[in-house]
């Protein structure tokens, strides 16, 4: 299908000012090229909420095509960018970069594939002098506060700590909000020399400042993969995981599941599983575990009085601690005199299901509700 189709190069020298088209293909299959501005280039998160990366947002009256998916932006010829986002009423389109794009093209042409580096640590500017009294910084006034280290990154590998000043990043000064001069962008977040320039195997030099005193720290850069989060941000190519015990619906919290509330779900979902989502490296610094959920209840025989449980956190099967659906599903094997005893964070603290009567009616449950299998584990 691709035999002679010859590739666009890639347009590494985007900037501010630059007019990009967007093309697409009519219903004929005519091409429909619509330019933009680039009016800034500035770190966005992307859809996967995983750190920031590079974006072009440029101003542009692009129309709908219901056969243009994935749109290409183009400069004189050349690949710039990939359409990210649009939002139709103030036109303004957001792009994933050319040098986001080679990034990948050139992690992708060996065998393990190992994704974009991260570091793992949260960090504020240093624009408030009493800030930077209580770090104890000297010198010339610059670089970000670290407030976090997330447990078995690179970071904490490395040796920063919470209270550290990171002042410079592979050479590279940075200023009290957090920016270094890119040679291209002008001033731009440092996090860009971290995704855009570093890869998965990579060392980069972190100057630093402790209570007063410079240490130069390497960090060595790895891709965090989501199954290494409590609550996985992302979920590739995989159908959600679940558990239907009786009626009850267990499944792993995740960023995805957070998610079925729309835009707007840091608001709109449940605010204990957004809060446990939100400071997941805190709660569970030992990390390896799922946050296990009852998240609904069907209506059945072994559910009466039961029918309007939901969002609910399990801590114990069976007296046995809950990691993960894996764990649910080896306790529920194990019932005490007869019952299945689930326990939870939440009111009403325990929940209790004939273990006889759930196995008997499991067949007629899988029928009622057109479910093929009641459990999805891996």
């Amino acid at each position: 299908f691709l035999d002679g189709i010859i590739p666009l190069e890639i347009a590494l020298d985007t900037v501010v000012g630059d007019r990009l088209a967007a093309w697409q293909l009519e219903p004929t299959g005519a091409l429909l090229a619509t330019e933009g501005l680039v009016t800034t280039i500035q770190m966005t998160q992307y859809p996967i909420d995983i750190g920031q990366f590079l974006t072009y947002r440029i101003s542009i009256p692009m129309q709908y095509r219901e056969n243009s998916y994935t749109v290409p932006l183009v400069k004189n010829n050349k690949l710039a960018g990939l359409l990210l986002r649009y939002d139709s009423r103030s036109q303004l389109l957001d792009a994933i970069p050319a040098p986001i794009i080679t990034h990948f093209l050139k992690e992708a042409e060996g065998q393990n594939y190992r994704g974009f580096p991260s570091v793992g640590f949260s960090f504020f500017p240093t624009r408030d002098p009493e800030l930077r009294e209580f770090a104890g910084e000297t010198g010339k006034n610059g670089g970000v506060y670290v407030t976090n280290v997330e447990p078995r990154t690179p970071a904490m590998k490395a040796g920063l700590q919470v209270g550290d000043i990171v002042k410079a990043v592979a050479n590279n000064e940075i200023d009290q909000n957090g920016n270094y001069v890119d040679p291209l962008y002008g001033k731009i977040e440092f996090t860009n020399l971290l995704t855009a320039h570093a890869y998965s195997g990579d060392i980069v030099p972190f100057l630093i400042q402790r209570s007063g005193k410079p240490m130069e720290l390497n960090v060595p850069l790895e891709h965090r993969d989501a199954r290494d989060y409590v609550s996985p941000p992302y979920n590739l190519d995989q159908p959600p995981s679940y558990y239907v015990l009786g009626g009850l619906i267990f499944q792993e919290l995740s960023r995805q599941y957070l998610k079925e509330w729309g835009a707007n779900w840091q608001r709109e979902a449940p605010q204990r599983f957004v809060y446990l989502d939100r400071f997941q490296s805190e709660l569970f610094p030992e990390g390896n575990r799922r946050v296990v959920i009852l998240s609904q209840v069907l209506p059945a025989n072994s559910t009466i009085g039961y029918d309007d449980l939901s969002y609910l956190t399990v801590t114990k099967v069976n007296g046995k601690e809950i990691k993960s659906l894996g764990d649910l599903a080896e306790a529920v094997k194990q019932p005490i005199e007869g019952f299945i005893k689930i326990e939870t964070e939440e009111d009403p603290k325990q929940i209790e299901l004939d273990a006889a009567q759930v196995s008997t009616e499991a067949p007629v449950l899988q029928e009622n509700y057109g479910i093929s299998l009641l459990h999805r584990l891996d």
